[in-house]
């Protein structure tokens, strides 16, 4: 049976949590790899907060990969990615915002063309039908990190063109066409860097790549946007978190 998606307000995040993604930022701004973190004690003293929950914020960092714990030792760091949570709603922009990180979207090229067979078959297009495609180029902490291209129908997005320039596309869809898209399916697989990815993201070839391909639709559950984003693994890791009804049924 599907579940509706519906624009409710997000709950309050633990303290844990919200531990965690401060924890995560000072990992990413201010530590190096290998570097040790304070004890668990100096961490609760700092922020005010009982041992209990420091541990469980650095397990969120050691799930995500950023951190390890050796014994006698203390918690190292290990990784400096972005880790990012992909869910129905989230918002690659807002989500790195949130945590006071700074993120530039370029428009490299807009046109409409025909595209990729599979993805014209998931439009319900015709063969010969074309799609708006529209390439960028996102900078997170001024280096580019991401490529991303958008499969629109042109349908739901007159005058595009003449409007974007660059930043968010979802602000624009927001802003101008009344659209909130949601993530119906999500697909992630390993991919490397091939020449275009080396210019645009200054990797070298054949460097891993995540590969993430969303379709995008709208409250009505019509498909509106397929966006393919190849990001550097080096950079980015992403997570989804599963609903606890989902879990548990």
């Amino acid at each position: 049976m599907s579940r509706q998606v519906t624009d409710t307000p997000p709950a309050r995040a633990p303290r844990y949590r919200t531990l965690a993604d401060t924890l995560a930022r000072e990992v990413r701004s201010d530590y190096a790899p290998g570097e040790l973190l304070p004890a668990e004690a100096a961490l609760a003293r700092r922020f005010g907060v009982n041992r209990h929950t420091v541990r469980r914020a650095l397990d969120e960092l050691v799930a995500a990969g950023m951190v390890t714990r050796h014994q006698g030792r203390g918690t190292q760091v290990v990784d400096r990615r972005l880790d990012y949570a992909v869910s129905a709603a989230s918002k690659v922009t807002h989500n790195l915002a949130a945590l006071g990180i700074a993120t530039q979207t370029e428009c490299l090229a807009q046109r409409l063309c025909e595209p990729p067979e599979a993805l014209a078959q998931r439009f319900g297009q015709r063969p010969g039908e074309r799609l708006l495609r529209v390439d960028t180029l996102r900078h997170i902490d001024g280096a580019p990190a991401m490529l991303l291209c958008h499969w629109f129908d042109p349908a739901r997005v007159p005058g595009w063109e003449r409007r974007y320039r660059g930043g968010s596309t979802r602000a624009l869809l927001d802003q101008h066409y009344g659209l909130r898209l949601f993530r119906r399916r999500v697909r992630i697989e390993a991919g490397s860097a091939t020449r275009g990815d080396t210019r645009h993201l200054r990797c070298p070839l054949g460097a891993p790549l995540l590969q993430l391909v969303s379709d995008n639709v709208d409250r009505d559950g019509a498909l509106v946007e397929i966006s393919v984003s190849r990001a550097r693994a080096d950079r980015l890791a992403y997570h989804i978190d599963f609903d606890s009804d989902e879990v548990s049924s």
